[in-house]
């Protein structure tokens, strides 16, 4: 047993606890660049957001300080530090007031008012959200209270997702959608308490020296504040996750009918929607090759209880007008992802022809005036990438029955560069292995 305590001893590679409370302490207050900072982050996560880009969004977590006041006031609790808890409160209004205004403002000025999927993802927050911002937070504190800081940390900030969440409210604020804001905004605050809390579990745990002595009534009253928090966020997420998870299950339901019914027979549907939220759900849909008379349809709305779908009417349509839409409304999309692939396309090889030459027809000339050459190669080739001093070079690479003279080999640089109308020239004789 002792072993087992001793592996798992988190004192094992403890920081010295002073220093780490400085730490922590220097980390809570939003002033001067830190704000600039915030708000720089918030509106790259908000354009990340708004062009639905996960890497754009990942970067912006990454860069974002949010995580200083709300680790700050899981220390304050753990210590009853009053005074600290106070300070890590108010710059954590602070900071959140900030990145709505700026949020708020970004998607009032953009032209794109479209709900990105990566949006809609921080409207319904629900256990498993709790789940990734207590574990999540245990990992950061516990890494701030180490020695050796390691990799975590930049895994916790994409992991507990703050910057996503106060966007998506700034979003919500933007185009008067109420349900988006309130639901991102209780997203963050899941994230928050629950951050904050792992915080005051690990502090407890690793027993920081308490700043004043607390009475044992208060120090009750602040356990039961904290279990009543606890209680009023998991609830509504659990009632959420059971939500999706019967949504989920539902249209598995939904796909086994269709493919069952439909798409084993031979008959290719159109177009498809299936209508959860409303009352009653309904599936809508069209066919390619197949007119369904009444009967049938009524036999097949007999047969979704067969498949455990309730309150649910199949709706076909069979006008040519509706179907005709579908057909363009499809074939729209498609346009759009084709016309993207040919962008890409045309980019890549207008890319490979600034770095490519004709060869062959160099060869052909280069052979009339230097006969001694065999074959030549030229590309351009970029040195330096990444940084300050990128430069692009024309890498000539010849085969020749004897080596060139260094005034042939002049020469040829010239007429290179007069042939092809590049300066930067670099000659190589090809070496046989």
């Amino acid at each position: 047993m002792n072993r087992l305590q001793k592996f798992l001893d988190l004192h094992t590679g403890e920081e010295n606890k002073q220093k780490v409370l400085e730490n922590v302490k220097a980390n809570i207050s939003f002033r001067g660049a830190t704000v600039w900072i915030l708000a720089c982050a918030i509106v790259v996560a908000s354009v990340g957001l708004n062009v639905n880009s996960t890497a754009v969004i990942i970067g912006a977590m990454l860069i974002s300080p949010l995580m200083g006041p709300i680790v700050g006031a899981g220390f304050s609790l753990g210590i009853y530090d009053f005074e600290l808890l106070k300070k890590a409160a108010k710059n954590l209004v602070i900071a959140t007031l900030v990145s709505l205004f700026v949020s708020t403002i970004y998607f009032i000025l953009s032209p794109f008012k479209e709900t990105q999927s990566e949006l809609l993802a921080r409207t319904s927050p629900n256990i498993y959200d709790i789940l990734i911002a207590f574990f999540g937070g245990l990992v950061g504190v516990i890494t701030i209270t180490r020695v050796e800081k390691g990799n975590p940390i930049p895994g916790v900030a994409i992991a507990t997702a703050l910057m996503p969440p106060l966007c998506t409210a700034g979003y919500g604020l933007a185009i008067g959608n109420w349900k988006y804001f309130f639901g991102a905004l209780f997203l963050y605050t899941i994230n928050c308490v629950f951050i904050c809390i792992s915080t005051f579990v690990i502090v407890k745990y690793l027993q920081y020296p308490e700043v004043t002595h607390v009475d044992p009534k208060y120090r009750k009253q602040i356990k039961y504040t904290i279990t009543t928090i606890i209680v009023l966020l998991i609830v509504p997420s659990v009632y959420f996750a059971y939500l999706l998870a019967q949504e989920k299950k539902y249209k598995q339901k939904v796909e086994l009918f269709l493919n069952e019914e439909f798409n084993d027979k031979g008959f290719a549907i159109l177009y498809q929607k299936i209508n959860y939220n409303k009352n009653p759900r309904s599936i809508e849909l069209a066919f390619l090759n197949k007119k369904i008379n009444k009967q049938e349809i009524q036999n097949l709305s007999t047969a979704l209880k067969k498949y455990n779908i309730e309150n649910t009417q199949l709706v076909i349509k069979q006008d040519t007008t509706d179907i005709k839409k579908y057909i363009m409304e499809n074939n729209a999309t498609e346009k759009a992802k084709e016309n993207e692939k040919d962008l890409m396309i045309l980019n890549l090889e207008n890319k490979l022809k600034q770095n490519t030459y004709n060869n062959k027809a160099l060869r052909e000339e280069i052979i009339i005036l230097f006969p001694q050459i065999k074959n030549i190669s030229l590309a351009n080739h970029t040195f330096n990438e990444n940084t300050d001093s990128t430069i692009t070079k024309t890498v000539a690479i010849y085969n020749s029955t004897k080596t060139l003279s260094t005034s042939d080999e002049d020469k040829l640089k010239m007429w290179l560069k007069k042939r092809i109308s590049k300066n930067n020239i670099e000659l190589f004789k090809e070496k046989k292995e």
